[in-house]
């Protein structure tokens, strides 16, 4: 199996950046793209809730706007008061997100409850039967 500590290492990194005031559950994300470059993400929240936007999809964002849309991996870290204890999954609509941009048989999602405590899942494994754009 590949190491990713280096990965989830970053993923912690981001969790200072998070703006999570109402739930005050922080989460950081580190997207590997097929480049090589690491794109991080937070959570940023909304007193409204709707707009708020998750880590994951931060990333993703940030990696799109560069150009960039062959991604390998994801690794996902939260906890409450940016206290990593548990691991984190991603949200269905992060799942869905990461559909339109990945090949879910190949693309790797790390859930993390540590630099050396994570468990890899594909995508596919964690979203069976996504709806595609060939549908």
């Amino acid at each position: 199996m590949k190491e990713y500590g280096y990965l989830v290492k970053c993923a912690i990194d981001m969790m200072k950046f998070s703006y999570a005031p109402y739930s005050h559950f922080k989460v950081g994300a580190a997207l590997l793209a097929k480049n090589g470059k690491v794109y991080g993400g937070c959570n940023i929240e909304n007193v409204a809730y709707t707009p708020s936007n998750c880590a994951e999809r931060t990333a993703f964002f940030r990696a799109i706007a560069e150009g960039v849309r062959e991604f390998e991996a994801i690794a996902v870290v939260g906890g409450k008061d940016g206290v990593v204890t548990e691991y984190c999954a991603p949200c269905g609509l992060c799942r869905q997100t990461m559909t339109e941009f990945c090949d879910p048989d190949e693309f790797k999602i790390i859930m993390a409850a540590s630099e050396t405590d994570y468990k890899v899942y594909t995508l596919a494994e964690l979203l069976p039967l996504a709806f595609h754009a060939e549908f």
